[in-house]
């Protein structure tokens, strides 16, 4: 399948992308609070001039003739140590003192109309320009339309100021408005404050301050904000992209190997190829790799199992089909009669192989669920076991030893494995031999062996002593064992989590071994 170039861009890692660029609204929301603090800076900036006109009309109470005097007297000592224009009239609104007389301040013009140059602002950046226009779009088409404020030129060239902020003052209250800004982005505050001369308003403090300056800082402020975003939104692209690449790209290789695994009828082609790394979709494809194996392991015991039953039941069948051809051919009775006796030996062969192929088939299927529900006390199924083989081989010592032990497999299953061991035990032992049985716990597991004094497993027969269908009886007729016994041991031991196992002993003979998971008592 060919990859597209936005192959990358998944189910995943569209929720990781979403995931990443909610970290983005961090600097939008900053950038959308600073209304709230460019709203806050305005009422401290017109806070500000309040003060600065109350303790400049408190300075000029009771001049009286001697208020333009002392009004100019009073700005010159100031030397320009104020943020703010200051301008003082008369009761009549007649200019008195200017400070632009005496020269400009930091960010305040001789006039009201004027402005020093000033370098390239933030506002005006393309980068700036880009991150406002959908503010500026906003503000144009979607607010209602809003008379536009005064010009701060109300004032320019006047020597007679009456405009409504000073009117308010002059009548003995407190004015304030606001203006645009000349040739400026931003607006000039007025603040008018009464002066008072024994109870009557005798002239009026006007304190003028542009906003430009505190804009700057703003617009600076915002560009810097605009800028965390964009470096933000870059890296929570970039992190995505890798992060889902890291997950999605190995993820769409485990898909098409699941894909690749079957052919059209369902057979097992190959596996999954394990993948190195080392966290948990790594952990996955050898999980799935180890799964593949143990499945295609286990198919290709069926098979071959498949194979081995048809071949046993042929033996038998293709000696029950000359029997009987025999036996009807035949013209004496005592010949037919020792044709059906072949017939019925390999019908009981037959029902042998049966009865084995059944029961492996339950244990391989899990079909015992009680198993896992009625756990067996291994001397005792021990004990059960030795006595009915005391009957059947009397010659035969059996004895029982070690320590009891619960395990967690059924007393059926837990006995049938047993009578399995000990027969074939039992079967190769001498006359007058023994055959020993002994259980021991060994942590969590319990350890089960069973001992004979027979020839032992010779060491070519080793790999295949507990295989299915595998029998080897040096002068025994063939077909009396089905060879079936150890091949269930095998598949009750693994069935419960278990293992066998098999050794020579010193002293001549074999013993097998079976280790099975013990279970704590009920509580």
């Amino acid at each position: 399948m060919r990859a597209s170039a936005w192959g990358v861009l998944t189910p995943i890692a569209i929720r990781i992308l979403a995931f990443n660029v909610l970290i983005v609204f961090l600097p939008i929301a900053g950038m959308l609070s600073l209304g709230t603090y460019e709203r806050q800076l305005l009422r401290a900036l017109e806070r500000s001039l309040v003060q600065q006109g109350r303790v400049l009309s408190a300075s000029l109470e009771d001049s009286g003739p001697r208020l333009a005097q002392n009004a100019n007297l009073l700005i010159l000592k100031l030397r320009q140590r104020h943020d703010a224009r200051l301008r003082i009239v008369d009761a009549k609104g007649r200019l008195l003192a200017d400070s632009a007389r005496f020269g400009t301040t930091e960010d305040n013009s001789p006039s009201d109309t004027a402005s020093p140059p000033v370098p390239r602002q933030a506002q005006e950046t393309f980068l700036y320009r880009l991150a406002s226009f959908p503010i500026r779009q906003w503000r144009r088409w979607v607010p209602p339309p809003v008379p536009p404020p005064e010009s701060d030129e109300f004032y320019s060239g006047a020597r007679v100021l009456l405009g409504p902020e000073v009117k308010d003052a002059l009548a003995g209250g407190y004015g304030a408005t606001t203006r645009v800004t000349s040739g400026q982005q931003s607006v000039t505050l007025y603040s008018a404050i009464p002066i008072l001369s024994r109870g009557a308003v005798i002239g009026a403090v006007l304190v003028s301050q542009s906003t430009f300056r505190l804009l700057s800082d703003l617009y600076s402020l915002r560009l810097d904000i605009f800028r965390l975003f964009l470096w933000s939104v870059g890296t929570a692209v970039v992190l995505s992209l890798l992060v889902s690449a890291t997950i999605t790209v190995p993820l769409r290789r485990l898909r098409n190997s699941a894909r690749k695994i079957l052919d059209p009828r369902g057979r097992l082609l190959g596996g999954f190829v394990a993948s190195p790394a080392r966290d948990e979709i790594g952990e996955l494809s050898r999980s799935l790799g180890e799964l593949t194996s143990r499945l295609e392991r286990y198919v290709r015991l069926l098979e071959s199992f498949a194979s081995d039953v048809s071949h046993e039941f042929r033996n038998p069948l293709a000696s029950i089909r000359s029997a009987t051809e025999l036996a009807l051919a035949a013209p004496e009775e005592s010949e037919r009669n020792a044709m059906l006796s072949m017939v019925l030996q390999d019908v009981n062969r037959l029902e042998r192989l049966l009865t084995g192929v059944r029961e492996i088939s339950r244990i391989d299927s899990g079909a015992d669920e009680e198993s896992t529900a009625a756990p067996a006390e291994a001397k005792a199924i021990a004990e059960l076991v030795v006595q009915s083989f005391r009957r059947k081989y009397p010659a035969i010592r059996f004895v029982v030893e070690g320590e009891d032990a619960t395990v967690g497999v059924a007393p059926e299953r837990l006995q049938q494995l047993l009578e399995n061991l000990v027969d074939n035990a039992a079967s190769f032992s001498p006359p007058a031999g023994s055959v020993r049985i002994r259980s021991r716990a060994l942590g969590g597991q319990v350890l089960l062996q069973v001992l004979d004094e027979g020839p032992g497993v010779q060491a070519e027969h080793r790999e295949r002593i507990f295989g299915r269908f595998f029998s080897y009886r040096p002068g025994e007729e063939r077909g009396i064992h089905s060879g079936l016994g150890l091949a269930i041991v095998k598949a009750i031991a693994e069935s419960h989590g278990g293992t066998v196992g098999e050794a020579n002993l010193p002293t001549g003979g074999a013993c097998f071994e079976v280790r099975l998971p013990t279970v704590g008592p009920a509580d």
